[in-house]
């Protein structure tokens, strides 16, 4: 399988506020929530003068008062952009291993907690998500854009230890995969199984609506996540990490 595909189902579900393509690269914009979101994606080959267009790059994302965030997987034009520009003093950050599934193999969800997901962002959800992700109140407004900008079928869920939201994520639909984000449990409730519950309940409901196949992204330095992603059977098919210049302080 050319995974490719995997990057292209990931551009499209996890969306950006704003994309600029440039000489074939995909520029993302989304007010500085989330790398994914805010990141230049060098995917197809280039035409102009390499260096001038990373200056020009960085130029964009300055004056949008971000960083430059390049994100570098296996399939980057020019191969050696990576090289480039560490030689430029873009520091690697978030080494990421993607990693799908076959759903044929996937466990009936069981345990006491109990899951509800929805096709559309309730106030109840994203209360839940935005207080077990810790997400900044700058960032809230934007990140209920993001959502809205999904264009595909989508799952919020949520898992329920009697009346308190415990665990919450996402679950997008395209193409005959369900992809998985922001797959995260309240702190104070781990450890207990209950981010393996919430994610059978969430690849169940993408069986059942059409699904064959589950793909994520998870840092390399999360044990606690790549066991449980291990544990349900999810196996590593590339990594990819990110290339960093920050906003110079002068325009900070």
């Amino acid at each position: 399988m050319d995974y490719r595909f995997i990057e292209e189902l990931s551009l499209n579900n996890w969306p950006s506020l704003s994309t600029l393509l440039y000489d074939n690269w995909v520029l993302r914009f989304a007010d500085g929530y989330t790398k994914r979101a805010n990141s230049i994606n060098p995917i197809h080959p280039s035409t102009q003068d390499l260096s001038s267009k990373i200056k020009e790059c960085e130029s964009l994302y300055f004056s949008n008062r971000l960083p430059a965030i390049y994100k570098i997987t296996p399939f980057v034009h020019p191969a050696n952009l990576d090289d480039i520009l560490a030689d430029q003093g873009y520091s690697l950050i978030d080494h990421t291993s993607v990693r799908t599934l076959n759903l044929d193999q996937i466990r009936e969800p069981a345990g006491n907690a109990s899951a509800q997901i929805y096709e559309r962002p309730t106030a109840e959800w994203l209360e839940a998500f935005c207080r077990i992700n810790e997400v900044p109140d700058k960032y809230i407004n934007v990140m209920k854009r993001m959502l809205g900008n999904i264009r595909t079928r989508t799952g919020f869920i949520s898992l329920n230890c009697g009346e308190q939201a415990v665990a919450c994520g996402l679950g997008v639909l395209e193409r005959g995969y369900i992809g998985l984000y922001d797959i995260v449990t309240d702190a104070s409730f781990r450890n207990r199984g209950f981010g393996e519950q919430m994610l059978l309940h969430l690849l169940k409901w993408g069986k059942d609506n059409g699904a064959a196949h589950s793909y994520l992204a998870v840092v390399l330095n999360n044990a606690p996540a790549l066991r449980l992603y291990s544990k349900v059977g999810f196996s590593e098919v590339y990594t990819y990490w990110y290339r960093v210049k920050e906003l110079p302080q002068a325009l900070g």
